[in-house]
């Protein structure tokens, strides 16, 4: 009896077929998402521990998302292009990006404004930190005044007393009539000054000259000097030497 080839292998597909449908409890369907043949000889996966077919037990036949346990390849960082040492158990994408926010020498080059305002929307950042001196928050230059970024700290600070201010403005006061009174005093050391460099520069001038008229410069430095006062007391000497006639 001779059988074609072709039709054997219809007759064992045939047979295949019905002792897996008579057989169902025996093997194990593949737990890929779009296969779930039923296997025989299925192969566990040591990474997730799932049950794959011959065509989906290796990690990327069945995109497996625990391969990095398993996977001993060092990953390259993408900016830096060099190999970021990953430990075992430790996904390498979370790796490489620890390693591009820390330790990346490119990425650190890149970074020149750092300093991010502390101000809620504010998206500014600056070159050189700007520190409240109140609250000790960073901020940019438009923010870096209290009033600008409504400073907790400096609300709280109480206000300076009246008294206080007073004694202040008293302060202030008596340090510009003290700051008067010296420039007023040079003023008239110079004068002085400045006549008895005149008075020894004038050869010509006899020494009795010279006298009356330091004598003069003197006196009316001392009638400057008096003021109003003065000048009421030589009125009051005056008239009281005038007589009248009845």
């Amino acid at each position: 009896m001779n059988i074609d080839v072709s039709t054997l292998k219809t007759i064992t597909s045939c047979s295949l077929q019905d002792t897996m449908a008579e057989l169902p409890h025996i093997g194990r369907h593949c737990d890929a998402e779009l296969c779930h043949l039923l296997d025989f000889l299925p192969v566990r996966c040591d990474a997730c521990s799932g049950t794959f077919c011959l065509s989906h037990y290796t990690y990327e036949g069945h995109n497996c998302k625990n391969a990095y346990k398993k996977n001993v390849q060092v990953p390259i960082c993408p900016i830096c292009d060099r190999p970021v040492p990953t430990p075992k158990g430790i996904s390498p994408d979370a790796q490489v990006n620890e390693h591009i926010l820390n330790n990346c020498a490119a990425s650190a080059k890149k970074k020149v404004y750092v300093n991010k305002c502390s101000v809620k929307g504010c998206k500014k950042k600056e070159l050189v930190p700007i520190r409240c001196p109140n609250c000790k928050y960073n901020f940019c230059l438009a923010h870096r005044h209290e009033r600008d970024h409504d400073c907790e700290q400096f609300q709280k600070t109480p206000p300076l007393s009246r008294h206080a201010a007073a004694a202040i403005a008293r302060n202030q006061g008596g340090q510009n009539c003290a700051s008067q009174a010296r420039t007023a005093q040079m003023s008239e050391d110079e004068a002085l000054a400045r006549a008895l460099a005149e008075s020894m520069n004038d050869v010509q001038i006899s020494p009795e000259e010279r006298d009356r008229r330091l004598a003069e410069q003197l006196q009316q430095q001392e009638y400057a000097s008096g003021g109003p006062r003065e000048r009421r007391n030589q009125r009051s000497r005056g008239g009281n030497n005038n007589c009248t006639v009845s």
